[in-house]
Formats: C-alpha cells, structure tokens, sequence
C-alpha cells in the first residue's frame, strides 16, 4: 500500500506539470505511469494507476484540472482510463523482461503511449463529435489534431527519458 501511495502521489504531481493546451493539458503523467508500471509490474502499477483515479473519481484535486467523476466524461477521460490499461499493459511486458534492454524498454513504452493514446483519442473524437454535432469519424479526424499532433514531440522525449532512466536504474541495482 505505501509503494502504490508513493506512486499516487507522483501521478498527482505529474499532473500538476503541465503546459497548458486545449482540450487535453500536456503533462508528465503518461511518463510517470509508464515508469511506475515499468519498475511495478502489472498487479502494483494497476492497482497504483486505480488507485490515482479513484482519488480524483472521489473529487480531490489530483488531476490535471480537478477532480471528480465529471472528468470522466470530460475531453481527458479516455487518456485516465488509458493509463489504467497501459499499466497493466507495460508492467506485463516488463515482467517479461522488456525492461532490462534500451531496445525493449522503448518499444514497451512506445505500446503504452499508443494505449493511452487510442483510449484518449476514442473518447476525444467521440466528445467533439458530440458537443460540435458533427459525424463520428470528423470528431476523429478533429481528435488527432488537437489531442494527439501536438503531443508527439514530448511524448517521443518522456519515451527518450524513460528508456534511458530504466535501465540505468536496473543497472544500479544490481548485484
């Protein structure tokens, strides 16, 4: 529980990072939960990630602009449930070993920005749809260019970070 807290406090300070952009705030969050699912594992990344999202899912403040069930329906919800599953996804892969190389921690990264990526694109495209009234696939179309476009840059340095970080940690701890 104090490892998953730890971790829930970074995510609340990830979040609070950030460059201001609409409709989504750029922030060190998908890193932090890249990294934490990457030294976790699945079941303590997951549980850590869901337990950052039940603290804002309750109302305190720790996301990016608040907190609150609300926000789950909000333009960001996609990318929060998207964390959730890139957790798992990435503990899994590190589990496996993804995690020991430069080479396989980039790609287990690189498969969690997609994962969060594709949840927060699904719902972003679907809330412009909807609060615009234009068909599904133009929401999409929208959601790309103002929720995913502008974030490739950072998010291939948090990937760069990321993977060099890792396996010099490893490397440390070592015996």
């Amino acid at each position: 529980m104090l490892l998953a807290s730890i971790g829930s406090l970074l995510l609340v300070v990830s979040a609070k990072v950030q460059v201001p952009f609409w409709p989504v705030p750029m922030t060190m969050q998908t890193f932090v939960v890249l990294v934490l699912a990457i030294a976790y594992g699945p079941r303590l990344g997951t549980v850590t990630v869901a337990l950052y999202l039940f603290e804002g899912a309750v109302g305190l403040p720790v996301f990016a602009k608040g907190g609150g069930l609300a926000y789950f329906s909000s333009p960001t919800g996609g990318y929060l449930i998207g964390f959730l599953v890139a957790a798992w996804t990435v503990g899994w892969l590190a589990e496996r070993g993804w995690d020991r190389s430069v080479v396989t921690t980039a790609l287990a990264m690189l498969i969690g920005e997609v994962v969060i990526f594709a949840f927060g694109l699904a719902s972003l495209g679907w809330f412009i749809a909807n609060a615009k009234g234009l068909p599904l696939m133009a929401g999409y179309k929208a959601a790309i260019a103002v929720g995913v476009t502008p974030f490739l840059l950072a998010e291939a340095f948090k990937i760069l970070l990321a993977t060099v970080t890792v396996p010099l940690i490893w490397k440390r701890l070592r015996p």
